[in-house]
């Protein structure tokens, strides 16, 4: 009888001890998915920093890209090199429907996300589609009736939906929106953009301006009533050339006063500070390469969102807006 005590005390002390490796294994993996954000720990679209976990995607149908294969075929293999080095930086990927119209721009969308997806990257698209768009300065005037916006925002945001994607939605819609007289226009149509982007799970940025425009407190005022708090939050300095300094410090201070938003900062084209002019002003800069910043703040990267080889008007000798411009990539590089 001692003897079967002793081995039955032996065999729940065995029973015991793999339990408690058992135990001690589940919770490990617990705590490993929920620091790793696995299963259904998983971030949604807007709680994560989509640059922090896949590189930028640079489109090859880039202007800049078929410029430096132009000039390759044309032999001027010091331009096409230069372009080439430009075009290899991820930039924004502009979506208008001039360019892209409804019918088109899904297609063409889901073809870049797929891409990018196979290549473990991440695309970053901006909409530029809302009625009398570039109000303020007229080089990029345009834009769809008020009745048409949201199903082309809806086919954008369907197409993006598969995709680790991107976007950064209307370039100075909401900063324009009072001077221009289109307040309540603006922020019907940018809260439902906002809506079905959210609803699709397609990670955004409503854009707010730059430090060097519309006060933080009014911007705040806007992207609450679009609804930002849906959103991951907002960007700055798009087609500017505020420095990364007075950026941060503005867009921590807008990010406080509409609850802890992130935010990103387009700093292609500010490495030699803010300018009196904001339409193709010489003597400027690529500003700090496309990289997401851990660091604390609200930052969530710094971006390339406007091209900076693209003309933002017919000003200071440029094309039209958004067309290539050789002579101003030369410059920003030659000052970089």
């Amino acid at each position: 009888m001692p003897d079967d005590v002793s081995r039955g005390s032996r065999v729940l002390s065995f029973a015991v001890g793999a339990l408690a490796v058992v135990v001690v294994l589940v919770v490990a993996g617990v705590l490993v998915a929920r620091a790793q954000h696995l299963g259904p720990w998983e971030l949604g679209a807007q709680e994560r920093n989509r640059f922090a976990e896949q590189p930028q995607h640079a489109d090859p149908g880039s202007r800049t890209a078929q410029a430096a294969r132009q000039a390759e075929a044309d032999g001027r293999s010091v331009e096409a090199a230069a372009f080439a080095e430009l075009a290899e930086v991820p930039q924004g990927i502009w979506l208008t429907p001039e360019e892209r119209p409804a019918g088109d721009v899904g297609g063409y969308v889901a073809a870049v996300g797929g891409a990018a997806d196979e290549a473990g990257e991440v695309p970053l698209f901006v909409v530029y589609g809302i009625p009398d768009r570039d109000c303020t300065g007229g080089y990029s005037s345009g834009g769809l009736r008020a009745d048409a916006y949201v199903p082309w925002v809806e086919e954008i945001a369907a197409a993006a939906a598969p995709y680790a994607a991107v976007v950064v939605l209307e370039p100075d819609a909401l900063a324009s929106a009072v001077e221009c007289d289109r307040r309540a226009e603006r922020v019907d149509l940018l809260s439902q953009a906002v809506d079905v982007l959210a609803d699709a799970g397609v990670t955004t940025y409503v854009d707010g301006g730059h430090s060097g425009w519309v006060p933080a407190k009014k911007v705040a005022g806007l992207l609450r009533e679009v609804g930002v708090d849906q959103v991951r939050g907002f960007a700055t300095n798009v087609s500017n050339y505020q420095t990364d300094r007075d950026e941060v410090r503005w867009a921590e201070r807008l990010s406080g006063l509409v609850g802890g938003a992130s935010y990103v900062v387009d700093s292609g084209r500010n490495g030699m500070g803010s300018p009196e002019e904001w339409c193709n002003p010489p003597g400027q800069a690529l500003g700090q390469r496309p990289g997401y910043v851990d660091d604390g703040t609200g930052l969530d990267a710094y971006l390339w969102i406007k091209p900076p080889a693209e003309s933002d008007g017919e000003c200071n000798g440029g094309p039209p807006a958004g067309d290539f411009w050789g002579q101003r990539a030369l410059e920003l590089l030659g000052r970089s």
